[in-house]
This record gives structure tokens, C-alpha cells and sequence, in this order.
């Protein structure tokens, strides 16, 4: 005999047994992990995306070698100088959750979409060692939650690398350095085929710092990938525009049939472009070529980030992305930008001092 409502019950199950599909489909897509492992962590956390994404991205207390902190910095006001053994367990604080997921119309969700490329650059700020474990990993959840096809990220330091390695692991990880503080390159391995890369050394630098180049083919496109932290402080500008001019002439050297994307933090000025006389005709500055966006005009703001108790307000556009077309085939075109990173974490802070910039790209064929 058939319990009355029996068939509207089963009908719940399927749509509830659909639903945890879907959930553990995307789980898996953002984590890498197969549908084993993300059954055991959404079961977990009572089957919530986010809970468990925060809580796959949280390293175990043995996942980074336990070492004693000791760090140096000199010869800048932000500390950025070359610091010697910089070792910092990321494993103290209570895992983090970012607040607010990408809504429903960000261009995040089109991500999979092979005529969409989306990117983001971020200095995560890994040589301030202030509740460094719960801002790398705010950091890592703004990643899994974005989930970008391609990653720039400037001043990681190897404990962060390493964290990087065990739970990123739907990304190839490619770093400008072994040591010290460094560039990192992200490619998201589902879409992204690496193809070569190099690192250009920058000669009379102060602040260990270089460029870093990969050359990748995504959705049918071979694009050159660049990123690199410039020299910092105004102290430093002549070396920095030395700097620039050696990553414009990589740029300029690159086979015209190939897109290149540069990103980082440049710590530029605009009075120092003005003074090189602008960007060459064929490299576009991005916000510029979107029309100036306010929302994302700072990337650097001690008005609203108060990450470095700075007694002073400074807001300037360090964080840039330029673009070089290709001459001849499918295009890859900017359309939007946006910054990330600017909710506060349980600790009070941000998870880094600068706001990462993230970047649609339209794929034209």
C-alpha cells in the first residue's frame, strides 16, 4: 500500500539528491577535489558551499612545517625591503568566510564560459606578518569563491606558496623566486595550458624584485602573461621607470599574433607615465580603455584601509593592468573591472593592505 503524499516525498528526495549533484559539482570545479572529497566536506558542514569551501581551504595543523618567525626588514617605510628568513606558520587562526559570495549577474559565473577569460591581480601583503594565517586564508577564499582562470599575485612569501600548493590545487603555480618574498602566476589547470615561461631579472633593483613571464594557450588564444612588483616608495621612481620601460620593451618583443596581459603592482605615480611620455600607442592601461571606472580608481587607500595605521590618507592607483591585442585573428577584449578584498575579516583587517583588481576578458572569434 502507498503512503498518501508518498509521491510528492519522493519528489522532494530527487530534488533534494539533485541538489546536492549541483552542490557537489561545484565543489568539486572550484576545489579541484574529486566527488568523494567534497561529499565528505559539504556532509560536513551540513551540506553549505561556502562553510565547506572555507573549510577545505583551511590547512591542517600538520599541512606547513612549524618553524620559528624571524624576519628583517630595511630601507623602506612599508617594510618592503628584502627580508631574511621569513617564515610564518599559517596554521594558528580559526578558518575564515568571506561574508559576501560574487552575486548572481557577476561576470565570475561565466568563467567556464570558453568566450569569457577572467583574471586578478592581488598583492597579498604575505610580509606583514599581523594576523598573517587568517588574511592568507581570506585571501584563499576570495580565490575559490572567484575562482579566476588566471592569478597575478605579488609579495608571497614561501609559507604562503606552500599553503598555495596543498589547497589550490585545481591552479599550476609558477614563482618569480624560491625565497625572500616573490611574484606568483596561477594558471587554472582546467583551462589554461602552460606553454613556457621565463623570469627577467630587473639589474640594479634594491627590493628583489623582477618580471615574471608565462606564455599559455586559453580558449584556442596563445596570450603572454606578465607580472611583477616594481620598486616601491618615491625614493625609488627612477629605478622603477627603468623598471617599466624594460617590461613595455617585453611587451613590444612579443610576436604580434600573441595577446599580452601585464598585471601587478607597479607603484606607479601618473605623473611618472606622464613623464615617460605615456604608454606606448599599441599597449592599453585598462581602466583607462573602460573609461576610467570610479569604483575602481584606488587600489591603494588608507582612507578606507586602515590595514598599516597609517597617519596619513593615500589613495593611488599602484595596482595596474595593461594590454596588448593581437594584430590579426580572435581578439580577447577587456570588459569590466572590479576590486576585491575589501570586506573586513573576523580579525578586524583587511587580507591585504592593497585591493585586488579582478578582470573580464570577451573571447571574439
Amino acid at each position: 500500500m502507498e503512503l498518501p503524499g508518498g509521491a510528492g516525498i519522493q519528489s522532494r528526495d530527487e530534488a533534494l539528491i539533485a541538489e546536492r549533484e549541483r552542490t557537489c559539482a561545484e565543489f568539486s570545479s572550484i576545489t579541484g577535489c574529486d566527488v568523494a572529497v567534497a561529499q565528505c566536506y559539504l556532509a560536513e558542514n551540513d551540506w553549505e558551499l561556502e562553510r565547506a569551501i572555507n573549510s577545505f581551504f583551511e590547512p591542517g595543523v600538520d599541512s606547513l612545517p612549524k618553524e620559528e618567525t624571524s624576519t628583517i626588514f630595511t630601507n623602506s617605510p612599508k617594510s618592503e625591503a628584502m627580508p631574511v628568513d621569513a617564515c610564518i606558520d599559517l596554521t594558528d587562526d580559526a578558518p575564515v568566510i568571506i561574508k559576501k559570495a560574487p552575486a548572481a549577474d557577476n561576470p565570475t559565473l561565466k568563467q567556464e564560459d570558453e568566450s569569457h577569460i577572467t583574471l586578478l591581480t592581488w598583492n597579498v601583503d604575505g610580509i606583514d606578518q599581523s594576523n598573517l594565517p587568517e588574511r592568507a586564508r581570506g585571501v584563499c577564499s576570495y580565490l575559490a569563491l572567484y575562482s579566476p582562470d588566471i592569478i597575478f599575485l605579488q609579495e608571497v612569501i614561501p609559507p604562503y606558496y606552500e599553503y598555495l600548493q596543498k589547497r589550490a590545487v585545481s591552479y599550476t603555480i609558477i614563482t618569480g623566486n624560491e625565497d625572500g618574498y616573490f611574484t606568483a602566476i596561477m594558471l587554472k589547470k582546467s583551462r589554461v595550458q602552460l606553454l613556457s615561461q621565463e623570469i627577467v631579472s630587473f639589474p640594479r633593483t634594491e627590493m628583489m624584485r623582477n618580471l615574471l613571464i608565462v606564455n599559455v594557450n586559453i580558449s584556442g588564444q596563445n596570450i603572454c602573461l606578465m607580472t611583477s612588483h616594481l620598486e616601491s616608495t618615491k625614493e625609488h621612481s627612477n629605478e622603477r621607470l627603468k623598471q617599466l620601460n624594460i617590461v613595455l620593451k617585453k611587451i613590444q618583443e612579443t610576436p604580434p599574433s600573441t595577446t599580452v596581459i601585464f598585471g601587478g603592482d607597479t607603484n606607479l605615480r601618473d605623473k611618472e607615465i606622464e613623464k615617460i611620455g605615456g604608454l606606448p600607442s599599441n599597449i592599453l592601461d585598462i581602466w583607462e580603455f573602460l573609461g576610467k571606472p570610479e569604483h575602481c580608481r584606488y587600489t591603494w587607500d588608507t582612507k578606507i584601509n586602515n590595514n598599516l595605521k597609517a597617519p596619513y590618507t593615500c589613495r593611488l592607483r599602484f595596482d595596474r593592468l595593461f594590454f596588448r591585442a593581437a594584430v590579426d585573428g580572435s581578439q580577447v577584449i577587456p570588459q569590466s573591472l572590479d576590486l576585491i578584498g575589501t570586506e573586513k575579516l573576523d580579525c578586524g583587517r583587511f587580507p591585504s593592505d592593497h585591493w585586488g583588481l579582478f578582470c573580464d576578458f570577451d573571447v571574439v572569434l
